[in-house]
């Protein structure tokens, strides 16, 4: 897996930092029999938030860090000064120490760093969206069967006992028959959103090239990297970003696998600003059991858009639940037209007593390490989320209404679309 990418001095710097047994992140009684020694691709923002889900874990060992960013490994050298810190995964990867990782990068290489990662015998915690692109996905999940490794999707929700609960009611019959669900994202950026930037010198401690990776080259600009790239659809998009959680608790609860069909509106409506994502747009998925499921991005609105508290929103004939981490809420249904008027159910509540999801997700990913069961949400179950908020993005590149084969993973009515299942990967990278 080497090639012939020009690396930064102070990537090869850092990887000569001190590589010695690692800091344990939680002084506990674990044997070393016992601790899942673990290395983590990609280590701000939400890097550091998994980082900081590890703690709690007595059995939990970073032993290994890598970024491109310079700046991004620094703040944990002090508190953890006997890793190993790297600017290239790969030489992480060929450590035989290390039994598994934990992947933050941005959306656009996580199916390389999984694939990979995978391939040298390691288990895999890898953030949502599982991938950039429908191919992409599906070679991930080929990845971890052939290698018999286990691989958690960064979709916490599906660690809730709440929501566990709640698929089954629902799906035996809670509600009644499901026609339609809701779920949203909403940030009023207006008027000027991520700004506009010009192409610019990088900075010293950034590796520009490993970051784009197997993307195009372009210049850099700086409301791209670190964290801005979520607004480029070259890395990543609000669908992937945020609608996935929701589609994947939606299809969790209502026991569906994909849709059949997809159209997906919107675009820059109210932003002044240099994104290729809208600003405004809605994506319509219709459910093979006969429901619609509506995912709204609202980047210029900000007001709440459900009539209750909630994440997601899903109607059914004898009543409506409004759901989030916290807890639901189930409003019973009246009859409309010729229908009788009384409530169809009786009203019900529920606060979740969860606690947080990440770290309980990640004590499942530690426990199927061990166990070799599959763990919350597999990477087939990530696939098969994010697949939704690929096909919404391709509905919106070329306007159409989008025909789903979800077992050939195939649009039907459109073949000029199937293109964009996938992307041409810049040489040397090439997708396994």
């Amino acid at each position: 897996m080497r090639d012939d990418i020009t690396r930064r001095n102070f990537i090869q710097k850092s990887s000569l930092a001190l590589a010695g047994t690692g800091a344990i992140l939680s002084r506990g009684a674990a044997s070393a029999s016992e601790r899942v020694r673990l290395g983590v691709i990609g280590t701000a923002n939400r890097g550091g938030q998994l980082i900081d889900a590890l703690k709690p874990h007595a059995d939990a060992e970073i032993v290994a860090f890598c970024d491109v960013h310079g700046v991004a490994l620094e703040r944990w050298k002090e508190s953890f000064g006997s890793a190993a810190f790297y600017g290239d995964y790969r030489e992480m990867l060929d450590r035989d120490d290390i039994d598994a990782v934990v992947i933050a990068t941005p959306d656009h290489w996580h199916a390389l760093q999984t694939i990979h990662a995978c391939d040298a015998g390691k288990d895999v915690y890898v953030e949502k969206p599982l991938s950039l692109k429908v191919v992409e996905g599906r070679r991930m999940v080929e990845a971890a069967r052939r290698n018999n490794r286990v691989v958690q999707t960064g979709l916490h929700r599906r660690s809730s006992t709440l929501f566990r609960e709640l698929a089954e009611q629902i799906q035996g019959g809670l509600i009644g028959k499901i026609t339609s669900a809701c779920c949203f994202r909403i940030s009023n950026m207006a008027p000027t959103g991520i700004g506009h930037s010009q192409p610019a010198t990088p900075p010293e401690d950034l590796d520009w090239d490993f970051w784009i990776g197997p993307q195009q080259m372009r210049p850099y600009q700086d409301n791209i990297a670190p964290y801005k790239f979520r607004w480029w659809k070259e890395y990543s998009s609000q669908l992937g970003n945020w609608g996935v959680h929701y589609f994947d608790l939606i299809r969790w609860i209502l026991g569906e696998t994909a849709p059949a069909s997809i159209v997906a509106l919107g675009g820059r409506f109210a932003v002044d600003d240099d994104r290729t994502i809208p600003d405004t747009m809605q994506a319509v998925f219709e459910l093979p059991s006969g429901c619609l499921l509506t995912f709204s991005h609202y980047e210029a609105s900000n007001n709440f858009p459900l009539a209750r508290p909630g994440e997601i929103e899903i109607r059914g004939t004898l009543g409506t639940l409004y759901a989030s981490e916290k807890g639901y809420e189930i409003v019973p249904e009246r009859g409309g037209q010729f229908m009788d008027r009384k409530p169809r159910m009786e009203p019900l509540q529920k606060k979740s007593e969860d606690g947080d999801l990440t770290v309980a997700h990640m004590r499942n990913f530690l426990d199927c390490i061990k166990t070799r069961n599959r763990p919350a949400c597999d990477v087939e179950d990530g696939h098969l989320s994010t697949t939704f908020a690929h096909l919404a993005n391709i509905s919106l590149d070329t306007r159409l209404r989008l025909d789903w084969d979800a077992a050939a993973e195939h649009i039907t009515n459109n073949e000029q679309a199937n293109q964009l299942l996938q992307y041409e990967y810049r040489p040397p990278w090439t997708l396994a």
